[in-house]
């Protein structure tokens, strides 16, 4: 059928491929948390989080009312959590983060996918701080700061760009937060989570290593053992 077809039917199956590792990963995390408490989300902060955010990613809410309800049937199922270092293309550096029922597969496929692309394993995470991610619609950013300081919350920072309110905070201070800016009348977070953030950005200026960089992040970004990525290209 031509070199046409073979692309689109590529691109198309990728695409599947992203979009079922999405929900993979979506479910583990929402059983994961529903399993770690009270199976509702107004009683339990992990879950209500996890909810949010892969509701912000365009997960479905079957995906989503599936997992609960595994939960709550008391499934004995598990995973495990781990994390993984690696250089890449072009002098990028990676964490990892997975959620699996088996690791040996986990660091088997993610190793596989980096040496694929001309990385390696290594140690990188100190180019990264841990931060409480808040992101959320607002226009009053000195607010939210003073707010927050008020509320004895180790702020970082507090951004505001295009309407959208950034705000970074010490991972021990990241419930504590949401509670604080939940009870300045935040009902939806486009971002609610822990992340890993560079301490300085690159750019891949070379074509053939932002080609494999691109690459990589598509082949990690299919693997259902795969949790969360993180990296410091912009």
């Amino acid at each position: 059928m031509g070199r046409a077809h073979e692309v689109r039917a590529k691109a198309m199956a990728a695409t599947a491929a992203a979009r079922s590792a999405l929900f993979m990963r979506a479910s583990k995390e929402i059983y994961m948390a529903a399993k770690s408490g009270e199976p509702d989300p107004d009683m339990n902060l992990a879950l209500r989080s996890a909810i949010e955010k892969w509701k912000g990613q365009n997960v479905t809410k079957d995906v989503i009312e599936r997992a609960i309800q595994k939960a709550k049937g008391g499934s004995a199922e598990s995973y495990t959590s781990g994390l993984y270092e690696a250089f890449g293309p072009g002098n990028s550096y990676f964490i990892i983060e997975s959620l699996t029922d088996n690791t040996n597969r986990a660091l088997t496929e993610i190793r596989t996918a980096i040496t694929k692309k001309g990385g390696h394993l290594g140690t990188v995470a100190y180019n990264f701080t841990q931060y409480g991610v808040l992101a959320f619609k607002g226009n009053n950013r000195d607010e939210v700061e003073e707010t927050l300081i008020l509320g004895d919350v180790d702020v970082n920072s507090v951004t505001e760009e295009d309407g959208v309110i950034e705000v970074l905070v010490s991972p021990t201070d990241f419930g504590k937060a949401r509670d604080v800016l939940s009870g300045m009348g935040v009902k939806e977070f486009d971002v609610a989570e822990i992340s890993y953030i560079p301490n300085e950005y690159i750019e891949i200026s070379d074509p053939e290593d932002r080609r494999k960089f691109d690459e990589l992040c598509d082949m990690l970004d299919e693997l259902q053992d795969v949790q969360n990525v993180y990296h410091n290209v912009k």
